[in-house]
């Protein structure tokens, strides 16, 4: 993993550290303490180069970098900020606090669609830790020394990562096992690293990751998910190993693998440091493609015109806009959810200022239990208003790209709040389960 010293100029910043930092934002002693409150529930995690050089400290608390990195004290049910907020008050012993937080946390859906239940793969009768694999053609690793990020985003949907309970982490390092997965399936074309932020590995330990895979001739892509460019971006320019994990991701590509590197963008301001621009150009210098995504959060980035902005720098700088995701049903997520209808005005308002070039992007895109299902638009067929949607990715492939219709419903934020318009169930469901629901 990554050294926190002085050789890199990394400094993290965690829970221990959060009341001093909230104290340089000039918040009022009751508000950082419910703000600790809400830290004993969800992780808290950033560094020196977010807390300096990206967050506006004199528009805090409504600078969008500030409330992507810090927790805010209304993230919770009220009453569980109470709770949590009187039990450090009062110095209450440590152990009932986190018996509090995890009996918060478990209400909190820490795995959504299905991951610990429908998307982990078996070597015979036995699960393969640390991996996932819910479309035929994809599997996710989970590198053990990747399981954390140079800071973390409020929004996290991984956030269950970061909390210390072994139950609800992925996490591996058995590089053997999962060769031998791939091997015994070789429908499986590309593997996504994952996390946590696997960058937040030094290179020896990544390249022990990324070199069997070169060898395998059926998988045709590698990708990296992570944060890095946003959150230490130094880690491709500065860093003592940033050169030789530059000439790793080369070697990747000269193997005739498409490397793609998933970076996470929430927010321009992201992109703004020169070390950003110096990162990426590293990065796409060896041959590896850099394509962009990030979900869509109510008050950090729930404008058009910050997305615009966003794509348009991100195709200068030579990136591929990606994806815009919806909110995943996990977390504080009735905190940062935007409604879908909303989310798809935000979305074709953004893209239609764009350039074909910026066009590249998909969304607003839900990560659900089926698959990943797109809102392509709001329209009335038959004297009723529908979300009209189709299914970007599934688990079966026979409904990937089949338009399907839901009723029209202003308040929904995920695929659950919604009804099918036109049939008795959506595609992707069985009868069986469509006849218990209410009408």
């Amino acid at each position: 993993m990554l050294k926190e010293g002085s050789t890199r100029g990394f400094r993290a910043y965690t829970a221990k550290h959060l009341d001093d930092l909230l104290e340089r934002a000039g918040l009022p002693e009751e508000e950082r303490l419910r703000i600790r409150a809400v830290a004993t529930v969800l992780p808290f995690r950033t560094n020196a180069y977010v807390v300096d050089q990206l967050i506006d400290w004199s528009a805090v608390p409504e600078d969008p970098i500030y409330r992507l990195v810090f927790p805010q004290a209304d993230m919770l049910p009220e009453a569980d900020v109470t709770r949590l907020a009187g039990l450090l008050r009062s110095g209450a012993p440590n152990a009932q606090i986190q018996a509090i937080a995890t009996e918060i946390r478990m209400r909190l859906n820490p795995h959504p669609a299905g991951q610990l239940e429908l998307n982990v793969p078996k070597v015979g009768t036995e699960p393969l830790p640390g991996t996932q694999h819910k479309y035929p053609e994809t599997v996710l690793f989970f590198p053990k020394q990747g399981q954390t990020c140079h800071a973390y985003c409020t929004y996290c949907f991984r956030w269950a990562q970061f909390i210390g309970e072994p139950d609800l982490k992925f996490a591996s390092d058995d590089v053997e096992g999962l060769i031998g997965y791939l091997k015994e399936h070789p429908e499986v074309t590309s593997v996504l690293f994952t996390g946590g932020d696997p960058m937040i590995m030094g290179e020896p330990v990544l390249r022990r990751y990324l070199e069997p895979l070169l060898e395998i001739e059926q998988i045709e892509s590698i990708r990296i998910g992570t944060k890095s460019l946003a959150y230490w971006p130094q880690r491709f320019v500065s860093d003592p190993d940033a050169g030789d994990t530059l000439r790793l991701f080369s070697s990747v590509v000269e193997a005739g693998k498409n490397l793609a590197f998933m970076a996470h963008f929430s927010h321009p301001r992201e992109m703004e440091p020169p070390v950003v621009e110096a990162a990426v150009a590293g990065i796409l210098g060896t041959g590896a493609i850099i394509r962009t995504q990030a979900p869509l959060i109510r008050s950090i980035n729930d404008e058009s015109g910050i997305w615009a902005s966003m794509w348009r720098r991100q195709l200068t700088l030579g990136m591929v806009p990606y994806y815009m995701f919806v909110e995943r049903d996990t977390g504080p997520q009735d905190y940062f959810a935007v409604p879908l209808a909303r989310a798809y005005g935000i979305f074709r308002d953004a893209y239609a200022s764009v350039s074909g070039l910026c066009r590249t992007v998909r969304g607003p895109s839900m990560s659900a239990t089926p698959g990943k299902v797109c809102v392509d638009g709001v329209t009335e067929i038959a004297g009723q208003k529908v979300f009209v949607l189709h299914l970007i990715q599934a688990r079966d492939p026979e409904l990937v790209g089949r338009p399907f219709f839901a009723r029209y419903d202003p308040e929904a934020v995920w695929l659950t709040d919604l009804r099918p318009a036109f049939a008795d169930r959506f595609p992707f469901e069985p009868e069986a389960v469509v006849q218990a629901l209410p009408a």
